[in-house]
């Protein structure tokens, strides 16, 4: 079937990556990328906010360079992520330098494997983390910022520590990436509203539990997870009104199962009522629903989960988020 010219119109009033998107990616995973990524800018164009949620290694890969502007142009309202992206953003702003990348990761032997250990490289992918540089340069601040807390009596949940940190400068000595490529640091000069699930789960974390153990500070001194689903309850009601409040989920795992079960909670458990269902919802997986992964459940599966409408907009952009979510935040911002 022919198209009339005018159906070709491009926008006006976008950057050279937007303008190359809307030239080329118009068929299979390229066009439901551009539907995902246009029913968000819908959403916020009609009054709705979004929430963000970061599986994987997101920040290592960072993410940041794109997400921190998302940040600073109010494109995201709240994000949940594990406890790895959010220490992993900070790391790589503190060390960057430090880092090893191993293009053939691929033919790494264990003997290499082992050598990286042995020189205090920790491997994702890629991508080595150097542990003193990275690691231990965190601890021996955020150590300082517990110790203060239990001391006092205060609790604090894990990325309130870690606003506390960046919010007092004392990393700035170590700055090695343009700060304003650190999604970290964007969300914390905004105190934006961050879950953390499973936070355990993380050096940090587990740092953080071998104090306790050693009985240098108590385990309550941070705020737990059951608190973090009371935080987001009491959140999303506040919030959830209009338009509503959308879903944007990278990989899968933890950082979305845990918030996006807020909405049953809420109506079924609590027996709330009138509360909303999140009102966009996009993943960006290459999961499968054939294998019974929770990070592979179609949309339209939560549905029968409560956590979906049958009218919510529903997409699933089926590649890597590393290549995807920055063209998607491109087209979000109009680059």
């Amino acid at each position: 079937m022919r198209r009339k010219q005018n159906e070709y119109k491009m926008s006006t009033n976008r950057g050279p990556i937007s303008k190359f998107m809307e030239t080329n990616y118009l068929h299979f995973n390229a066009a439901a990328m551009m539907d995902a990524a246009k029913g968000y800018e819908t959403h916020l164009d009609e009054g709705g906010k979004m929430m963000i949620t970061l599986a994987g290694a997101m920040s290592t890969a960072e993410l940041g360079i794109s997400l921190a502007e998302m940040i600073r142009q109010d494109k995201v309202s709240i994000i949940s992520c594990t406890g790895a992206n959010l220490e992993e953003d900070i790391m790589n702003l503190v060390a960057h330098s430090h880092y090893k990348r191993v293009p053939n990761y691929r033919d790494l032997s264990p003997q290499d494997e082992w050598d990286l250990l042995e020189n205090h490289y920790n491997r994702v992918t890629d991508t080595c983390i150097p542990e003193e540089e990275a690691f231990r340069r965190l601890q021996k601040h955020i150590h300082a910022i517990w110790k203060d807390a239990d001391d006092k009596g205060e609790r604090y949940f894990p990325h309130e520590f870690m606003y506390k940190m960046l919010n007092s400068g004392v990393l700035e000595q170590y700055y090695e990436i343009d700060p304003k490529n650190s999604w970290m640091l964007a969300a914390a000069e905004k105190n934006l509203p961050i879950v953390v699930p499973g936070w355990e789960d993380s050096t940090m974390g587990n740092i953080f539990a071998s104090y306790v153990i050693k009985n240098e500070f108590k385990a309550t001194t941070m705020k737990s997870g059951i608190e973090y689903m009371g935080w987001l309850a009491d959140w999303y009601v506040k919030n959830s009104e209009g338009k509503g409040i959308g879903f944007f989920q990278i990989g899968g795992g933890i950082a979305g199962d845990f918030p996006i079960c807020v909405v049953p909670m809420l109506y079924q458990d609590m027996e709330m009522e009138n509360i909303p269902f999140w009102s966009y919802f996009c993943q960006i997986s290459d999961s499968t629903t054939s294998y019974g992964s929770y990070s592979g459940a179609v949309p339209n599966e939560k549905i029968t989960w409560g956590k979906l409408d049958i009218h919510t907009p529903k997409f699933i952009v089926e590649s890597d988020a590393t290549i995807v979510a920055p063209l998607m935040f491109a087209w979000i911002l109009k680059q």
